[in-house]
């Protein structure tokens, strides 16, 4: 009887988790297609990329953690590894291949623990708020509430569109429903955004059917680009970014399972899932924050794992209507998802401002910049300049002085136009 109980709760809270993360096929679907992917293709890539790592989760995890294309990372693939350096959508995936290879040297091997203590936790929250403020910076202007200006670098929207009155409203429906705690938020953000987008006269994709060959569902990465030095640099900015963001999110989430011996087991199934995702057409996955939504419900086993990865393969079949979704409704979910990640500010060690100073870049210049892999470089090259002015040279590791200079170098290419 008490298994029985146990199934059902798995069952169920793997149902809630699905829910919880089913936005993420809009979603990444949308930003793989600014990559240069068909919007069909990108929610393919994304179905399968999911359920593919969330059931590696299940039956070889034995948890209850789904795993999803990381917000922030794809949106780190689709406009700087692409979008900045003019790599072809294949060229992008084979650097998600070689950074996968990375994250999985990490899992295997003592390397994980290595780079875990070089890079200083400033950086890392620096990273990950520049991350959040940049999914804000884009989630306005797709809402339309942000345009180019003419007399400055922004300006705000045109109010009186219909587009953008109807992005402001789902927007504050989105920031109610979050605030509220209302389940499956983001899920009801879409589906009243759409509405409201229909109601306003915004465009919207009429319902299709779903046309893919088996062929089209892997992908072969291009190497063509391995000569140029970004290639590699995004490669490095990838593979950190995969890294410490999945050492925090499974760190925090085996916590509250209570289950932290499972971690090196874990983290190693989270790395090949990421490594997969080349192979599937989509930036790499990591175990998604709304897991705690699972946790919370009761899933304590890989059923619940199982449960979603099937509902998620199942997701196919309504990509003809789930495909109408307008920018104006996925918009707010960038935002509130960039506030969830900019709240890292808190961690910053405001009493050394001194510390603060290479992160403050990052968080600054990947905004301003429009380049996460830009921003990256300014704080990292920053970090052994500030410590070398304190004459605190010692506190400078070889594994971050490697990856400054890889910066660094970049740089010196691109001013006398290498790279």
């Amino acid at each position: 009887m008490q298994q029985n109980n146990e199934l059902k709760k798995d069952i169920v809270a793997g149902i809630i988790g699905y829910l919880t993360m089913v936005y993420i096929v809009v979603v990444n679907g949308s930003i793989l297609n600014e990559a240069g992917l068909s919007l069909e293709a990108g929610m393919i890539a994304t179905i399968l990329a999911s359920f593919a790592g969330t059931m590696l989760m299940g039956f070889f995890g034995k948890l209850p953690l789904i795993l999803i294309p990381g917000m922030g990372i794809n949106a780190l693939f689709a406009y700087s590894i692409i979008g900045n350096n003019g790599f072809s959508f294949n060229e992008g995936l084979a650097v998600v291949w070689m950074a996968g290879i990375l994250f999985m040297l990490t899992a295997f091997t003592k390397m994980g623990v290595v780079l875990r203590e070089a890079i200083p936790e400033s950086l890392k929250h620096g990273i990950t708020i520049g991350l959040g403020f940049f999914l804000i910076l884009i989630g306005v202007e797709k809402s339309g509430i942000i345009t180019a200006g003419e007399q400055s670098v922004i300006a705000i929207g045109d109010f009186t569109s219909p587009s953008v009155i109807a992005g402001i409203i789902t927007l504050f429906i989105a920031i109610y429903l979050f605030v509220k705690g209302v389940p499956a938020n983001f899920l009801l953000t879409m589906i009243i955004g759409t509405v409201i987008a229909v109601l306003f006269g915004v465009s919207t994709e009429e319902a299709a059917s779903v046309h893919f060959k088996f062929s089209e569902m892997l992908f072969m990465p291009s190497f063509s680009a391995a000569a140029e030095i970004s290639f590699w640099v995004s490669v490095f900015s990838l593979a950190l970014i995969l890294i410490f963001e999945n050492m925090g999110i499974l760190s925090s989430q085996l916590d509250m399972l209570k289950k932290t011996e499972a971690y090196s087991r874990s983290y190693r199934i989270t790395a090949t899932s990421a490594l997969l995702s080349g192979i599937f057409g989509t930036s790499p996955t990591v175990s998604g924050a709304e897991n705690a939504a699972v946790i919370a419900s009761g899933g304590r086993t890989g059923k619940a794992a199982i449960t979603a990865g099937i509902l998620f393969l199942a997701t196919i079949f309504i990509i003809p209507w789930i495909s109408m979704v307008p920018a104006t409704a996925i918009s707010p979910i960038l935002i509130i998802v960039g506030f969830l990640m900019a709240q890292n500010i808190k961690y910053l060690p405001w009493e050394q401002f001194a510390e603060c100073i290479p992160a403050l870049l990052i968080i600054v210049m990947i905004p301003f910049t429009y380049s996460i892999g830009d921003g990256m470089a300014f704080g990292f090259i920053a970090y052994p300049i500030v410590k070398i002015a304190l004459g605190k040279r010692k506190e400078i590791s070889i594994p971050l002085l490697t990856v400054s200079m890889l910066f660094f170098i970049e740089f010196v290419l691109k001013v006398i136009g290498v790279s």
